[in-house]
């Protein structure tokens, strides 16, 4: 007989003792427990001791996380997180360096525990270790030199305690003296300081100017952009990474108007470059976390865009008319006004008209109007005049040879310049905060300081390709940019290291290839388009509907773990939540490490009926990203399309919208194999005339 589900067998260890193999009823509060443990030792005071995980994490047990304890599970009992909070509270504050050593270095170890830091922080013990960060450092000076590795060691784990205790955020950010920041300050500052001091210090910049709402300004004027660069030309991935986390950090949450200041420093710092040779071709592999921090900075550097793309021509603004002037003197040049500049302004203006349509605006008489839409705005002004001047060859082979033409097969260089600005802003997301857990960073763009201007001039250099290719007319404006943008966006998975390789993919991903890969991947578009085939669609597409809602609801009745993502974005926690076999409850619960197949429902300790659920909001739309002001959630569209499912509301994410696209053409494609190679009519075949008479039968033998 199977023993009773609240009965969990586990041993426990106590110092000096053999481990003790006993039953814990989990109906039983946690204190009666303790104390018959304690009593099985003959232990007094049962009230000072606590369960721990005898692991690594040597995490404490509470009536919280009671319910993560499985079968054949190790314990410890220990001194309770109050009686320990109080003794390390005491120790730290030793005369002895010794003791105050070994006292520090088990409060960085205890700290990570919630459950300890919650007493720890109740004793005001982030105010002891900041003062001891603020004065001690001072004190401690003087015996530097002669104890040295001491001295480094004791910092290191004031500050990695104080890391692990923050990272709970139980205690605001807001809440530090302009001094302990200049003294963590300080440490980045420093040439030459231990690499776990520098560490911590870095990550603790980095938070502070993340979750404080008035730390940005402090944080800024005691850090540099030059006093941080150092940091990136050494060879420790992990200080690279942090380095990088705080330059992302300053540069996120500096004011609009400070943003390009920002930017210019970094150009004049070479930061691009360095970070190109010293983290992008370092001779070796780049991490997660690494990956995520250049993904981040490579948004925030396209950001610096979205003014200029947002912002209207003004028609009226002579500087910005003269940019337009300017691409058609570069562009006409040669065949300029006569010598004899007295024509008249008809004739002048006339002229002026004439190269206007040349160069391939919309608004022939005043062009300035093609520029009035945002997106994109000046932005596609800057690229064309950006190309003009420093791809000037073929700037003017482009016009010359599209205006030249008298066959309606020219392709208007103003008007594809100002649709692919906004289709390559769309590409990149330019405006968008980046994604929390992203790692699509693309090592070309840090390859050149204008790389979004040079992956302009390549891509206006495939779109003249590609529309010469398809032989395209003006009517066949919006499919070549469906084409040119189906082409940039495969050349860009395949993640050219240079600007170079990115042309040279695009080389290889002529029209004529798109054609043979779309033709592999689905039927032709076309064919979906007849009546007969979009009824059909219309009368599966339910059907598909429900198939893709219950893989959905399938998948969250199998769980997944989800990491934990804190301040700084460590994740090395986990948690997971599963959806009741009758789609009426949500179990979630904290591990400790991710799981190997599915956590039963018993071992997760929380619920959430489904029925107390009003809504799922995502990304901006979080109150607790608003309150955050930080980046935006990465959209998990499984459990947001099941969710939405159980809510008996649409589902509206990409992959459902993929998943349906693909499930529809594939069943269509079955149902259509008996007629392959037959002409489906648009309307359907006429129904025959009854007989005139019923006197008939089949010889069915």
């Amino acid at each position: 007989m199977p023993p009773p589900a609240d009965i969990v067998k586990v041993a426990i260890e106590w110092p000096g003792a053999y481990p003790k193999l006993m039953e814990i009823d989990q109906k039983k509060p946690l204190s009666a427990i303790i104390k018959e443990v304690c009593d099985g030792w003959s232990l007094a005071n049962h009230e000072y001791f606590a369960l721990q995980h005898a692991d690594s994490s040597n995490f404490y047990i509470t009536e919280k996380n009671r319910n993560e304890i499985k079968n054949g599970t190790i314990l410890r009992l220990t001194t309770s997180p109050a009686q320990n909070a109080h003794q390390l509270h005491e120790r730290i504050q030793s005369s002895s360096m010794d003791a105050k050593l070994e006292a520090l270095k088990d409060l960085a170890s205890l700290s990570r525990d919630v459950t300890f830091a919650q007493e720890f922080i109740n004793l005001d013990g982030i105010s002891l270790l900041t003062q001891m960060v603020e004065s001690g450092t001072e004190r401690y000076q003087k015996l530097q030199k002669i104890m040295k590795p001491c001295f480094g060691d004791m910092l290191s784990f004031t500050l990695t305690a104080f890391v692990e205790l923050m990272d709970h955020g139980i205690v605001s950010w807001d809440t530090f003296s302009v001094a302990f920041i200049k003294k963590i300050a300080s440490f980045v500052n420093k040439s030459a300081i231990d690499v776990s001091i520098l560490q911590r210090s870095l990550a603790i910049l980095e938070s502070m100017v993340l979750n404080g709402h008035d730390l940005y300004q402090k944080v800024a004027q005691e850090i540099t952009i030059g006093q941080l660069i150092p940091h990136l030309q050494g060879t420790d991935q992990e200080i690279q990474t942090y380095t990088i986390a705080v330059i992302n950090a300053l540069f996120l949450k500096a004011p609009d108007e400070k943003r390009q200041e920002m930017a210019n420093i970094l150009a004049q710092k070479q930061l691009r470059s360095i970070i190109l040779t010293h983290v992008i071709r370092a001779q070796r592999a780049i991490n997660n976390e690494m990956a995520h921090q250049l993904y981040v900075l490579q948004v925030l550097t396209f950001n610096l865009l979205e003014d200029r793309m947002m912002t209207k021509m003004d028609p009226q603004d002579q500087a910005q008319r003269d940019i337009i002037f300017e691409l058609r003197r570069i562009a006409f040049d040669a065949e300029s006004e006569p010598n004899n500049s007295s024509g008249s302004m008809e004739k002048r203006k006339s002229m002026y008209t004439r190269d206007y349509k040349k160069l391939g605006f919309i608004n022939h008489v005043n062009p300035a109007m093609d520029f009035t839409q945002t997106p994109p705005g000046m932005l596609a002004l800057d690229n064309m005049l950006y190309f003009a001047k420093h791809h000037q060859d073929a700037y003017i082979r482009i016009v010359l040879e599209n205006s030249s033409r008298e066959d309606k097969h020219e392709c208007p260089f103003g008007r594809s310049s100002i649709e692919l600005t906004k289709m390559l802003c769309e590409i990149l997301k330019v405006g968008e905060l980046p994604s929390e857990t992203c790692n699509d960073f693309h090592p070309m763009f840090f390859t050149h300081d204008r790389s979004f201007e040079e992956f302009f001039c390549i891509c206006i250099q495939l779109l003249n390709k590609t529309w010469k290719e398809m032989r395209a007319t003006s009517e066949d404006f919006n499919k070549v940019m469906q084409v040119v943008k189906e082409q940039v966006m495969r050349a860009l998975t395949t993640k050219p290291s240079s600007l170079d390789q990115f042309k040279s993919k695009l080389q290889n991903l002529s029209y004529t290839e798109i054609l043979k890969i779309r033709q592999s991947e689905r039927m032709n578009q076309e064919d979906f388009q007849s009546r007969p085939i979009l009824e059909l669609k219309e009368k599966i597409q339910p059907e598909i509907l429900e198939l893709i809602k219950q893989q959905r609801l399938n998948r969250l009745v199998e769980g997944t773990c989800f990491r934990k993502l804190n301040c700084r974005r460590r994740q090395d926690k986990f948690w997971y939540c599963r959806l009741s076999p009758n789609h009426k409850v949500l179990h979630y619960g904290d591990l400790e490490e991710s799981p190997q197949g599915e956590v039963p429902h018993d071992s997760l300790q929380d619920k959430l009926p489904v029925a107390d659920i009003k809504a799922v909001v995502t990304g901006k739309d979080c109150p607790h990203m608003k309150e955050k002001g930080a980046l935006k959630q990465n959209k998990y569209c499984i459990w947001t399309d099941g969710l939405n499912a159980l809510l008996g509301k649409d589902m509206m994410s990409d992959l459902t919208r993929n998943d349906l696209d693909t499930l529809l053409s594939m069943e269509i494609k079955l149902r259509l194999l008996d007629l392959e190679n037959i002409q489906i009519p648009d309307a359907p075949p006429p129904i025959p005339k009854e007989p005139s008479n019923y006197d008939f039968v089949y010889d069915c033998n």
